[in-house]
Formats: C-alpha cells, structure tokens, sequence
C-alpha cells in the first residue's frame, strides 16, 4: 500500500511538473510574440519618422558649450546657433571655479530627494535668492523647469478647480495640466476677448479656484503673452495667473515657473516661485 501511494505521488509531481513545464513554454511564446510586436510596431514608427524627416540623430560634442564646438568625426570646430548658452556662462571660469568649489565643500550628489535628506543649505539660499530677486514669498527648486511644469498642477488643484490655459502653451504645461483633476478651460491664442469667455465659463461651472495658465514667451513663435491684461482680467474675476518663465508685470503673477538651464549657463534646474 505504501510503494502504491508513494508511486501515485510520484506520478502525480511528475504530471504537475509536465504542466508548469507546458505553462512556462506558453507563457514563454507569448512574451516572445509580444516582443516581435513591440519591435515591428517601434520599426514601423522609426522608419515613418525617417520617411517624414523628422528623425534625429545626436551630434556628440567633444569640447565644452560655446558659440564654436567641437563634434566628434568632424574635423573642423562647427558653428552652434542652436544652444541656450545665451550669456556665454557655461564654461566661464567663475561659474566652473563655484562649480569647483561646491564640490569640494558639499560633494557631488546626495542619493536622496529633497524630504527625506536631500536638502542643502545650497539649495535654501538659491532659492532664498531667487525669491529676492521675483519679490516673492518662496521658492522650490526642481530637477528642470519641465519638471516644475509637471509638478505643479496636480498639487495645486483639485476636482472643485479650473485651469485656463492657452491653446498654444508649452507641452510641459499641457502634460502638467493633465495630471491634475481640475476642469480645464483652453482659450484661442492671446485672445483676451476668449479668455474672458472662458473664465466665465468656470465661474458658471461653479469653480472654486481658477488659474489661468500661459507661457510668457511662446518659444515656436516668439510671441510674447500680453500679461498684464491677463492680470487686469484675473483681479476682475477674481483668478490667479501662472506663467512660465516670463513676467513683464512684477509683483502681480500669482506663480512663476522658470529654467535655470538656459542663459544662467546650467544644464538643469527650475523652479517655482510664488507669492
């Protein structure tokens, strides 16, 4: 009696071993097929965007930022119109020396966020500088500008909220935009007389809070918002306004976002500042 349950035991790990060893070869084929798909659907893509000229391809600079640089495989240095190095601070010597030092003094990177222990006296006196120099209470420091653009929206607003925001806005403000659950509102481009209709919109759509949402400088065309009328109609409806990385009226923008990894000579950083 025994040998005879030992034997069914036997067999019956055996059988269940060929079904885990059948499961695991489906299962197998299947990710493969996934895998073929993934890869013919992301061939496809590239070779349409190669069709359309849109593909790009990284030029490898070999030489610090500058109006002339050098790539790798070009002989000669190359022109560069394309860069944010307005100012000509990424590779000045008094930027790298404060580079230097901050590194000695406070090392290379803290393997933390910022709320755990990832804060620097550094970063509370930038900040601190920052909010000097906008005339606001405060200021956070993020990773990019893009980064605040994201951030921003969803910690601000809720379901009972609307954002306001310019048809032609910066894809970081849209992506921030949809991660929040306010009512969103679009408004034709700079077009004040619209913008009103909008607000007017949320206010009857019983909106707590309204924020209207528009880049300063629409980098595609080089349109710059007309901001104090968007703070005229802002106090007049009672709204707030955010704009990214411009302000010509001081004092009057409820939130500011902006880069320091352009003209300050970086290649990261921005922040949100406010009053």
């Amino acid at each position: 009696m025994a040998r005879l349950l030992l034997s069914k035991t036997a067999d019956a790990v055996k059988l269940q071993h060929l079904i885990n060893l059948q499961q695991l070869r489906c299962f197998t084929s299947s990710v493969a097929r996934a895998d073929d798909a993934l890869v013919l659907k992301a061939k496809q893509q590239l070779a349409e965007i190669q069709a359309a000229g849109t593909f790009k391809v990284e030029r490898q600079i070999i030489t610090p930022q500058a109006a002339s640089v050098g790539v790798l495989d070009v002989a000669q240095p190359v022109l560069n119109f394309c860069a944010n190095n307005y100012l000509g601070l990424s590779n000045h010597p008094l930027v790298v020396e404060a580079a230097r030092k901050a590194l000695d003094t406070h090392g290379y990177g803290l393997s933390s966020v910022r709320f755990i222990c990832g804060t620097q006296d550094l970063h509370k006196q930038l900040e601190a500088r920052i909010s000097a120099f906008h005339g606001s209470e405060d200021t956070i420091l993020y990773p990019s500008c893009f980064d605040a653009n994201a951030g921003l929206f969803e910690a601000l607003l809720g379901p009972e909220d609307a954002v306001i925001s310019d048809e032609l806005n910066h894809a970081s403000i849209i992506d921030g935009i949809r991660l929040c659950k306010a009512k969103r509102f679009r408004y034709k481009h700079m077009d004040m007389i619209d913008l009103e209709h909008k607000i007017m919109e949320a206010e009857d759509a019983g909106a707590r809070l309204k924020l209207i949402a528009t880049d300063g400088v629409f980098s595609m065309d080089g349109d710059v918002a007309p901001v104090g009328d968007i703070v005229a109609l802002a106090h007049h409806h009672g709204a707030q306004v955010f704009t990214d990385e411009h302000c010509s009226v001081l004092g009057q923008v409820d939130i500011i976002n902006s880069t320091l990894g352009k003209a300050l000579g970086g290649g990261t950083g921005g922040y949100t500042t406010g009053k």
